[in-house]
């Protein structure tokens, strides 16, 4: 034994065998952060215990004897090598002897961390796990006390939401109490330099004080950058310092985060199932390709963009995360997208970096194109509507569902290459619009009190307002006995008034020019105007002039512009018009072609109306397009779709009546229901929703009334409750924190947990509950 199996960390550069635990705290010492003297014991003597090498005993003690000062106390752990692992955390499982002293005390406290690796709940958590007994190899931590004051947690990020922020809980005395014992803390959240969370006696200066906290936050940003990762961590405050204990890498920081700040601009409202199909792959698609210009090619799929729910879109932030950090820019600011309006110091902000100018020149390429896109839309707008005649269906033409199918399948590519147009020029437009508005406010000029709209073309051809405008002066211009006759017909009961010809004419004109516009522009199951003429007869006949017209507005040649800079002032301002016309030529231009969708469908819908397969032919809007596919290649699908339509119907019709929330955390949307009965608030430590019937365990004697499915409401959970979490749909907790036993094991089992649930084992066993491991609300229905 020339080397011996006990050293200390500190200083030391000896990494082998001494488990996940050891190595970190070895890693926090070496960078400078305040951790208590700890000594390690490799696995090597383990090996040898196990083995029956009694030997190894004497030869510990003689180390232990030499190495270790025998006036002190020490804290003696566990550092196994499958330990604090993303899918085997051993969450309370090992033995921690606390307060030992001298060599004696030591050396059992050795041998009783060795012991428990042997324990039946040990072993049938590794068969569980798909490990055994050979897989397990265990260094024990020798660390000295640290006389506890106040003791807690901390993350660098928010592990539940993946959120930039400092998560801090805490309690005073030892740790214990609040890693395994349940003990609820108190709790802080840190956000860019600012407290978005803190218990009340904390800001009124009672309880645990907020100097000492904020010591916390400040390192644990600082390990977090010098370990180059997201943490967890443990400490101790002795009085005068914080010291390290114990530190984790976040590994389940890979949460789906959905916001519907930007969608809800582009996909508004509730979506029917076709519509969605059909839409995330023309409209993302187009963001992808416009993203795949700037960064290169990359595995960005359209789909990985959005997520449904409450059959309304959402954008996954997370997804776009990895864009900005292609282009170089620091996930952080994705939050900043996503509405959160926390103003602190050290907000982040869009910042260039090293990776990004390293995409200069391909940026270049982009820009210089964009610069030089109107060539492009020059060409483009005729050459795609003559593209989209040839898919109008000709009235009294019956097409197959297969020529249907093939018809919509062509249709697809060209209307998302006009998505991406629309896409470009929108954005083209805002930037051309800044830069005018920068050159107009040097005038003292308001950019909204500018006429932009006397333009070189005809923008009345894309404007529907001065059509009706011009359509309501001709009904006014009948008598106004014939105009109250007009009021009570229907569209097609005009013809049959020969004094209305002109304003017969006139709207079928504009059902020709404007028929294809609907409510949204994005939704192709919304009737079009064309569809229903008696409602563009109403908006003629109730149409209003605007108050105040462009005759208020401030003209181009109302302006003094110096002579130095009315070159530069004319090249924005014709950049400016002719994209104010390039935007509406593509948007009439993207809602027809776009529009085509719906005759191609509903032609679909009647040939599963006329096959008996659903009742109505609009009926195909809830149905996804695989499920179309399937219907249309099949004699009979193998499931009945008009059960399927009337299922998602009523689905929708819920789904109006809900007031969504701007943000997701996790691939499960949040209860938003209230239900019946009463409800319970905790802190949520697991994500996922869950519904199911209670089953209140006031202790492990309890253990045999748990039925697979149950949800387990408990006072607290320690390792002897492990067992039950691989039965439980969902854990309620009246007591712990975060890093309670309770907690860790829901995550590693993927099932909801809400914890510090006061009076949750007071339920009645039965009742049914719905557990929301997002909000951290429990949802208390009728008792089963």
């Amino acid at each position: 034994m020339p080397e011996g199996y006990i050293f200390a960390l500190r200083g030391s550069r000896r990494i082998q065998h001494i488990g996940n635990k050891a190595k970190n705290l070895g890693l926090l010492a070496g960078k400078g952060f305040p951790t208590p003297l700890t000594y390690v014991c490799t696995w090597d003597a383990y090996a040898r215990y196990v083995q029956g090498d009694v030997q190894v005993i004497e030869e510990l003690r003689a180390e232990l004897a030499a190495k270790l000062d025998s006036r002190k106390r020490y804290a003696v752990r566990s550092s196994a090598n499958l330990e604090d692992e993303q899918d085997l955390s051993f969450a309370g499982q090992f033995k921690s002897v606390l307060d030992v002293e001298g060599v004696e005390e030591i050396l059992q406290a050795i041998r009783h961390v060795w012991d428990a690796t042997q324990s039946p709940s040990i072993q049938a958590y590794l068969e569980q796990k798909g490990s055994g007994s050979q897989d397990l190899k265990m260094a024990v931590i020798i660390q000295e006390m640290v006389s506890a004051k106040v003791s807690g947690v901390a993350f660098s990020k928010n592990p539940i939401t993946g959120l930039d922020e400092v998560l801090v809980e805490a309690i005073r005395g030892t740790g214990e109490a609040l890693v395994q014992d349940g003990v609820t803390p108190q709790r802080w959240i840190s956000k860019w330099g600012t407290w978005t969370d803190a218990p009340d006696d904390a800001i009124d200066g009672a309880g645990i004080q907020i100097e000492l906290i904020d010591d916390v936050v400040r390192q644990t940003k600082a390990i977090a950058r010098a370990h180059g990762r997201p943490v967890d961590l443990e400490w101790v405050y002795d009085g005068h310092q914080v010291n390290w204990v114990q530190m984790r890498e976040i590994t389940t920081l890979d949460i789906p985060i959905y916001s519907n700040r930007l969608s809800k601009e582009v996909f508004p409202g509730v979506i029917r199932p076709l519509v969605w199909s059909v839409n995330v792959p023309l409209v993302n698609g187009a963001w992808v390709a416009l993203f795949t210009e700037m960064i290169g090619p990359n595995d960005i799929q359209p789909e990985a963009l959005a997520g449904r729910f409450y059959s309304r879109a959402y954008f996954d932030m997370a997804a776009l995360g990895q864009i900005f950090a292609l282009l170089g820019l620091p996930r952080e600011t994705l939050e900043l997208l996503m509405g959160i309006e926390v103003e602190g110091p050290e907000r982040p902000s869009f910042k260039p970096t090293t990776k990004t100018y390293r995409l200069l020149p391909r940026m270049l390429r982009f820009g210089l194109d964009k610069v030089r896109f109107s060539r492009k839309i020059e060409t483009f707008l005729p050459a795609m509507e003559s593209e989209f005649r040839p898919f109008e269906l000709p009235r009294g033409e019956e097409l197959s569902e297969d020529q249907l199918l093939e018809r919509i399948d062509r249709l697809c590519p060209l209307v998302q290459e006009t998505a991406y147009y629309n896409t470009v020029i929108a954005l083209l437009m805002r930037v051309y619009n800044r830069m005018l508005k920068g050159q107009l406010g040097r005038l003292g000029v308001h950019f909204e009190g500018f006429d932009l709209s006397s333009v070189n073309r005809d923008l009345e051809r894309f404007e529907p307002n001065a059509q009706l405008a011009r359509l309501s002066q001709e009904y006014r211009a009948l008598d106004e006995d014939l105009q109250q006759r007009v009021r009570e017909m229907h569209f097609e009961q005009l013809s049959t008034v020969p004094e209305t010809e002109a304003l017969q004419e006139g709207i079928a004109q504009f059902l020709k020019q404007f028929g294809h516009l609907s409510d949204s522009s994005s939704d192709f199951s919304q009737e079009p105007w064309r569809e229903n003429p008696d409602l563009v007869m109403q908006m003629i006949l109730d149409y209003v002039p605007p108050a105040n017209g462009a005759s208020d507005r401030v003209r181009l040649a109302d302006l003094q512009i110096p002579s130095l800079r009315r070159p530069f002032f004319m090249l924005i301002y014709n950049r400016a018009r002719d994209f104010r016309w390039y935007r509406e030529a593509i948007s009439s231009l993207y809602t027809y072609g776009y529009g085509l969708f719906r005759d191609l469908f509903l032609a679909l819908g009647r040939h599963f109306v006329r096959r008996g397969l659903v009742v109505q032919a609009d009926d195909i809007f809830y149905l996804y397009l695989d499920e179309v596919r399937e219907i249309a290649s099949t004699e009979q699908p193998g499931y009945d779709p008009s059960e399927l339509v009337s299922q998602r119907k009523d689905e929708l019709d819920r789904m109006r009546e809900l007031v969504p929330p701007e943000t997701i955390f996790g691939a499960e949307a949040p209860i938003l229901d209230p239900g019946q009965g009463m409800g319970l608030k905790g802190t949520p430590t697991s994500r996922g929703a869950y519904t199911g019937p209670a089953r209140v365990l006031k202790g492990i004697q309890d253990m045999g009334r748990v039925q697979p499915g149950d949800v387990l409401v408990i006072p607290y959970s320690d390792v002897g409750w492990t067992p039950l979490f691989a039965k439980a749909g969902a854990v309620v907790a009246e007591s712990g924190g975060i890093l309670s036993h309770s907690s860790i094991i829901a995550r590693e089992y993927g099932i909801p947990a809400v914890v510090s649930v006061p009076g949750a084992c007071q339920l009645a066993d039965d009742t049914r509950v719905t557990v929301d491991g997002h909000s951290g609300r429990i949802l208390v229905h009728e008792a089963a």
